[in-house]
C-alpha cells in the first residue's frame, strides 16, 4: 500500500512540475492587445505598456526583431531583454537586469530610467532587431546587440540571468503598434554587406532638431533661442585613417547660424560647437572661431551658400597609426590643395614648425589628452589652425544649426575613393 502512496505521489509531483512550467513559460502582457504577430497599446498614454516573450533568447533562437507599424502619439517604443517577471507597468531597460532601444530618442536604457545615447532614431516601417552572441557567454555575461533595418546598432556585455533573458516589447502612447517576430534570424555576413551602401543615417551617433536624408542635414529646430542649437554629431571620431570632413551650405536659411568642428562625444545638445569645453569649430554667420567659449575671434570669412567648410586634425608623426601604410611613402608637397582644385587633397601631416622629432625622443602614445593641431578649410583652402587638447574618448565630427531652413550636405569621408 505504502508503494501504491509513493506511486501515486510521484506522478502528481510530476503534474505538478509540468503545470509550473506551463505556467512559467507563458507570454505576459499588460495595456497592450495582441492579435497573432501584432501587438498594440491599449492603454490611456498615462502608464505604460509591457509584453514579455513565453521564452528565452537561447543558442537555437539568438535573435527577434520588430517592426514598426504606427508610432502613435509620441513614438515611446522600446525593444530590448528583460528577466523572466519583469514588472509589466515599467518599459524595458528601466529597471535592474533589464536593457533595451528606445525608438523615440534612439538610447539605450541599461536598468535605468535615464538613457544613453545609442543609434539613430526610429520611425514608422523600421526594424528593430536585438539579440545574444551565444558564444560570448562567460561567468554570466552575455553580449546584447541591437540593429536597426537589419544593421547593428551597437552591443553591451550584460549579465545573463539564470533562467535566461527574454524578449520584451514596451509601449507608452496611443496608437502604438509592432509587429513581432520572436523567430527572426540575423545573418552577420549578410549585414555587415548591406552596410556598405548605406543611407548615411547611422553614420551618426547623435542627432538634436537635424533631420538626416542621406548625405543631407536638415534644422527641424524652434530657432527661437540659443537654447534651440540643433546638433548632428557622428558616431565615429577623427583618426589618422579618417582625419578630415567636408560641409557643403545647401541653404543658409534665415541666419545662416551654422557652425563645423569637432567636439568630445559627451558635448551638450543645446550648445554649438566651440561654445563649451571640449570643442573648437569655424562660424559661418560671422567667420569665427570659437574654442571652448561662448565669445568667438576672427578667423576667416563668413560662409554663405554654395561655399564648402572643412575641418581636420594634423596629427603629429609620432601617433599612433592604426595600421595604416607607412607614412615615409607618402609626398609632402601633395599636402595642400592644388591651384583651381575644390577639395583638400591630404593634409594628415600638414605641420611646418614641428617637423620630425630626435631619434630616440620617447612620446607618450596615449591620444587622450595630447595636444594636436585642427585646421578648417573654405571652398578647399586652408583658412587657419589652432593647437587643441584632444579631449578623453578623441574628438568627433559635429554640425551645429540654429535658424529655420538651413540644410548642410556632409561628406565624412571626403579622401576616401
Amino acid at each position: 500500500m505504502d508503494d501504491i502512496n509513493l506511486h501515486y505521489r510521484f506522478l502528481n509531483w510530476r503534474r505538478r512540475i509540468r503545470d509550473v512550467r506551463a505556467v512559467r513559460f507563458q507570454e505576459r502582457y499588460k495595456r497592450m492587445l495582441k492579435n497573432g504577430d501584432t501587438l498594440s497599446y491599449q492603454g490611456n498614454s498615462d502608464e505604460v505598456g509591457c509584453y514579455v516573450a513565453p521564452r528565452p533568447l537561447s543558442k537555437g533562437n539568438c535573435y527577434f526583431e520588430v517592426t514598426i507599424m504606427d508610432t502613435g502619439v509620441r513614438g515611446t517604443i522600446a525593444v530590448g531583454l528583460v528577466p523572466q517577471f519583469y514588472k509589466l507597468d515599467h518599459q524595458p531597460g528601466w529597471l535592474p537586469q533589464s536593457v533595451a532601444y528606445h525608438a523615440d530618442d534612439g538610447k539605450l536604457y541599461d536598468g535605468n530610467p535615464v538613457g544613453q545615447q545609442f543609434g539613430p532614431k526610429c520611425n514608422r516601417g523600421d526594424r528593430i532587431g536585438c539579440g545574444i552572441y551565444c558564444d560570448t557567454i562567460e561567468a554570466g555575461l552575455t553580449t546584447v546587440f541591437f540593429t536597426k533595418n537589419g544593421k547593428e546598432v551597437g552591443s553591451l556585455v550584460f549579465p545573463a540571468a539564470a533562467e535566461g533573458l527574454f524578449p520584451a516589447i514596451g509601449m507608452h502612447s496611443l496608437g502604438e503598434e509592432v509587429r513581432l517576430d520572436l523567430q527572426a534570424e540575423w545573418d552577420m555576413e549578410e549585414a555587415d554587406s548591406i552596410m556598405m551602401v548605406d543611407s548615411h543615417e547611422d553614420d551618426w551617433g547623435r542627432l538634436y532638431d537635424i533631420r538626416v536624408t542621406g548625405t543631407l542635414l536638415e534644422y527641424v529646430g524652434k530657432g527661437k533661442s540659443i537654447l534651440d542649437v540643433g546638433l548632428a554629431q557622428a558616431r565615429q571620431p577623427l583618426s589618422t585613417r579618417c582625419h578630415y570632413f567636408e560641409m557643403e551650405i545647401v541653404d543658409a536659411g534665415e541666419k545662416c547660424y551654422i557652425a563645423l568642428g569637432l567636439a568630445r562625444r559627451d558635448y551638450p545638445k543645446n550648445r554649438h560647437p566651440g561654445w563649451s569645453q571640449g570643442s573648437v569649430a569655424y562660424h559661418a554667420d560671422d567667420g569665427k572661431i570659437f574654442h571652448g567659449s561662448g565669445v568667438g575671434e576672427p578667423f576667416g570669412p563668413r560662409c554663405i551658400e554654395g561655399d564648402i567648410m572643412g575641418c581636420g586634425i594634423m596629427f603629429p608623426r609620432d601617433y599612433i597609426l592604426d595600421g595604416e601604410d607607412d607614412i615615409d611613402e607618402w609626398d609632402p608637397l601633395e599636402v595642400l590643395p592644388r591651384q583651381g582644385e575644390g577639395r583638400i587633397q591630404n593634409i594628415l601631416y600638414l605641420n611646418d614648425e614641428e617637423e620630425e622629432e630626435e631619434e630616440g625622443g620617447e612620446l607618450d602614445q596615449e591620444h587622450d589628452g595630447r595636444k594636436v593641431m585642427v585646421f578648417f578649410t573654405r571652398n578647399g583652402k586652408l583658412m587657419g589652425r589652432r593647437e587643441v587638447v584632444v579631449p578623453p574618448g578623441g574628438f568627433y565630427p559635429t554640425v551645429g544649426m540654429l535658424s529655420s531652413g538651413e540644410k548642410v550636405k556632409v561628406d565624412l569621408h571626403p579622401l576616401s575613393g
